[in-house]
């Protein structure tokens, strides 16, 4: 074997073994931040809100909370709730039944940051009483108990407590984030949401919703 081909054998180990000295570095590196499931492109998303049907929105009458069931459990003791700010939340540390006992949550409406679960929320980012106004009044149930817990989309997230409350069951013609860096991502996920559930959104909310994902 030539000193030429000896040389080349021996580049080649040696990129071999950094290779799998960075896969390896890869493979044990701390996950991200978890957070709700990614939503749609906004581009995605304008062709999901055409798609929508537009119509006046219905009444609240007959709306209770209790017509979708939620904070189910999901796990063990862990109901939905404690599910959300456990993702959420950064070194976050529960107790035996599941509760929250320590880690940070940054809110991504207002850009706080908090380190007691007792400080947030989990909005329900198509609210469940808009929701009921949209058409959810002719669901089953199950169907409301799905929508209220739902983990797969980005339907759920921790937020200020008060941010939140000051939310309502306001839709997007009447209420944004106030962090207006979020607001690209919020109205995707308000209409991958109303999307998936075949929710009908108004003129208004409709409009709004163009204005943002317009410009994303």
């Amino acid at each position: 074997m030539t000193a030429a081909s000896v040389y080349a054998r021996r580049t080649a180990v040696l990129a071999a073994s950094a290779a799998l000295t960075v896969t390896g570095l890869l493979a044990t590196a701390p996950a991200a931040q978890a957070s709700p499931p990614t939503p749609v492109s906004a581009a995605t998303a304008r062709t999901y809100l055409a798609a929508l049907t537009v119509k006046a929105e219905g009444s609240s009458t007959g709306y209770s909370r209790d017509l979708f069931p939620h904070w189910i459990t999901q796990s063990g003791t862990c109901n939905t709730r404690e599910v959300v700010l456990k993702r959420d939340g950064v070194n976050v540390v529960t107790d035996s039944n599941c509760a929250a006992v320590s880690g940070s949550w940054y809110s991504e409406y207002d850009g706080a940051t908090w380190t007691l679960a007792s400080d947030l929320d989990i909005d329900h980012v198509v609210p469940l009483a808009e929701a009921w106004r949209s058409g959810a009044n002719s669901w089953t149930t199950s169907r409301r108990q799905s929508f209220a817990n739902d983990l797969t989309r980005p339907q759920l997230i921790a937020v200020t407590d008060n941010v939140n409350q000051a939310k309502g069951d306001q839709d997007p013609a009447e209420w944004l984030p106030p962090r207006t860096a979020y607001r690209c991502t919020y109205a995707r996920m308000w209409v991958e949401v109303k999307y998936a559930y075949g929710l009908s959104v108004d003129s208004a909310e409709k409009s709004a919703l163009q204005s943002v994902l317009n410009g994303c």
